[in-house]
């Protein structure tokens, strides 16, 4: 952020080079970045286990859970903060609403594992949200932009653009994916794939990630820079969100364990624990800014608010997040979690990272 920032400020020729091609109105070096960085996570998704892992029903309680969370308290408390803190900002309120419109399906899977969360479950979440942000996020768009906050002040969204964007940057990658695990599998084999390939595919998502918040603060680094003061409000709605998404999900999660643990024996797996508490948190607390950045580009512009806005979302975002997981590790030892489902799956042998946190704890 930092390199990236001083880049827009004293090298804006870069700017200019960076912005000489473009995808659907977002310059080609973003597109390229917002698409390599989902494309490992999109990968390593096992798509075969899905079937069968469904026809559980610990996982529909936890999938109702996440889907009331993320689409539709998610969406409506940024809606709240952002017209709460930024009342005479419209342009900026805009681009934050487009973040938590976004739900996220790349970094949570980086804080999941921070956190020591439960790593089959993220990865079902973020095909979920995946596709259901390909369905959802451009009719939300138009919900919450032109009908609720219609201010007639210009920041109105195209369901076109919005749809075609969302395309892109999610379904590009998706497909990329998808065809990239079974492509390997059956040029090589599973053992390969999972033992070798994964290895060293996994990091590129990390260098998209680096080199996209590079690119994308080295666009906005001299607004960011001469525009401090709505930058600083940017971050309250932002900032309140992760806390608030958070710490009202993770202590749910808490205490659904609590109640489970005076209905059901001891001995048997639970539905709830400290590894789906993980999970879930950062599911919800997170939010996919690449793809808000990507919409806010190509329907208002680089220079615009609403990008302005969206930009901001990494800034926050990551300190605090990383902040969260720190707490979260915390709390899987000063907080009572019982037998949950197992770190590899939803399934019910019993041996699992929350089964392997409670004996620690017992040590």
């Amino acid at each position: 952020m930092i390199l990236g920032v001083i880049l827009g400020e004293f090298a804006p020729s870069v700017r200019v080079k960076l912005d000489t091609v473009k995808l659907h109105g977002v310059s080609l070096p973003i597109a390229i970045g917002l698409i390599i960085m989902m494309w490992p996570v999109l990968t390593k998704v096992q798509y075969e286990t899905l079937p069968g892992i469904f026809q559980t029903k610990r996982l529909w309680k936890h999938l109702f859970i996440s889907l009331i969370l993320n689409w539709i308290v998610g969406p409506f408390l940024m809606l709240g903060l952002a017209w709460a803190t930024l009342p005479d900002l419209p342009g900026y309120r805009t681009g934050v609403i487009m973040v938590g419109l976004a739900r996220c399906i790349a970094m949570v899977v980086i804080w999941n594992d921070l956190a020591r969360g439960n790593t089959e479950y993220c990865a079902i979440l973020v095909v979920v949200n995946a596709l259901l942000q390909i369905a959802l996020f451009s009719p939300y768009s138009v919900f919450f932009i032109n009908i609720i906050s219609h201010t007639h002040d210009g920041s109105e969204v195209a369901y076109g653009n919005v749809a075609i964007s969302v395309l892109i940057y999610l379904g590009i990658p998706l497909v990329a994916g998808i065809v990239t695990r079974y492509g390997v599998i059956a040029a090589t084999s599973r053992e390969f794939f999972e033992g070798k390939f994964l290895e060293y595919f996994s990091p590129v998502a990390l260098i998209g990630l680096l080199y996209t918040i590079v690119v994308l603060f080295a666009y906005q680094g001299h607004r960011i820079l001469h525009d401090i003061g709505p930058v600083f409000r940017i971050c309250v709605p932002q900032i309140l969100y992760f806390f608030i998404m958070w710490t009202g999900t993770f202590f749910l999660i808490h205490h659904l364990s609590k109640r489970e643990s005076m209905r059901v024996d001891g001995k048997n797996v639970k539905t709830f624990g400290y590894d789906t508490a993980v999970s879930q948190a950062f599911t919800a607390a997170s939010n996919n800014f690449e793809l808000a950045i990507a919409v806010c580009i190509a329907v208002y512009g680089i220079d615009s608010e609403q990008a302005l806005a969206a930009s901001i979302g990494p800034l926050t975002e990551v300190p605090v997040l990383l902040g969260l997981s720190w707490v979260a590790l915390s709390l899987r030892y000063k907080l009572t979690w019982e037998v949950s489902e197992t770190q590899s799956g939803l399934s019910s042998n019993g041996e699992g990272d929350s089964a392997r946190f409670t004996l620690e704890k017992a040590e």
